[in-house]
């Protein structure tokens, strides 16, 4: 079995406890074999019967120092020492008893933010407070318990939630209390977290279609045709002056094959050619005979 030197994943936070309120120290230490772990005041072992009524307690790597009705006395150094086969590490922090009372204040708010799923998240606040306020974070509204996906981290009077990988079922409204005995106050703060199959919304493109392009084509075809509104046929005993309109005239004109009639126009006037309308092959009515 490998052996691992003993590490604070959570080191002591120095405390302002007001005369008379309780007092906890609490650190998190991880190593292999389990450490063991010892107390301190102002470098000397601290027990039980040293500073009466202070309770201590070590389990899963949570060691706790608590002592119930702090007094001016009990002011000073608190150290824990965590030792195993492969070393030994240390964490340090201060006792401070007051008679002052101040309600908890946020110096740094929590901030909104949007961020990508996979990412990891980390919402801070700071806040003051006399005696030193108990931060608690919360997700709609239900409470946060520190854990591997959602680790609750302290650092003097920064308090902070570590989210180490965010997906879209953790969106959602996120707050933060501090309490102590002289009020109490809250910060909240919305979180989104973007699914991966979130895609940016294209710009829109002006497109032309083929059915577009061939209607504006047909419409200069009829546009084209219904311009020849008259048509003069001649003949060689007469002249007769027909009137055509077409509402739709087709789209391609057709073609003359060798099975077309033969044609009415035998001559035409001088000073005119033969008009290129699709109008041309059309049957005239015969002409009547000229007396």
């Amino acid at each position: 079995m490998s052996t691992q030197a003993p590490t604070f994943t959570q080191p002591l936070q120095s405390v302002v406890a007001l005369e008379g309120s309780a007092a906890t120290f609490e650190a998190q230490v991880s190593g292999s074999p389990v450490p063991e772990v010892s107390w301190f005041r102002d470098g000397q072992v601290l027990s039980a019967a040293a500073l009466p009524g202070v309770q201590i307690s070590f389990s899963d790597g949570r060691a706790v120092l608590r002592i119930p009705a702090v007094t001016a006395a009990h002011s000073g150094r608190f150290s824990i020492r965590a030792t195993n086969g492969a070393g030994q590490a240390t964490s340090t922090a201060e006792l401070q008893v007051t008679a002052e009372t101040a309600p908890p204040n946020f110096l740094q708010r929590l901030q909104s933010s949007t961020v990508r799923q996979g990412s990891q998240v980390r919402l801070d606040v700071r806040v003051t407070g006399i005696p030193t306020p108990v931060v608690k974070f919360y997700r709609e509204g239900a409470e946060i318990q520190s854990s591997a996906d959602f680790q609750i981290l302290q650092n003097g009077d920064v308090y902070s939630l570590l989210i180490a990988e965010a997906f879209p079922e953790d969106s959602g409204t996120y707050s933060v209390t501090a309490t102590n005995s002289s009020g109490r106050a809250t910060s909240t703060a919305e979180l989104l977290v973007q699914s991966e199959e979130t895609v940016p919304s294209k710009k829109t493109k002006t497109t032309v279609s083929s059915s577009h392009m061939e209607t504006s084509q047909t419409t200069k075809v009829e546009a084209s045709f219904q311009a020849t509104t008259m048509m003069e046929m001649h003949a060689e005993t007469g002249m007769i002056t027909q009137h055509l309109a077409h509402k739709t005239p087709p789209r391609v004109p057709p073609k003359p094959t060798s099975k077309s009639p033969p044609s009415y126009v035998s001559k035409v006037t001088v000073g005119r050619q033969q008009s290129p309308s699709p109008v041309r092959h059309v049957k005239g009515p015969t002409p009547a005979p000229v007396t």
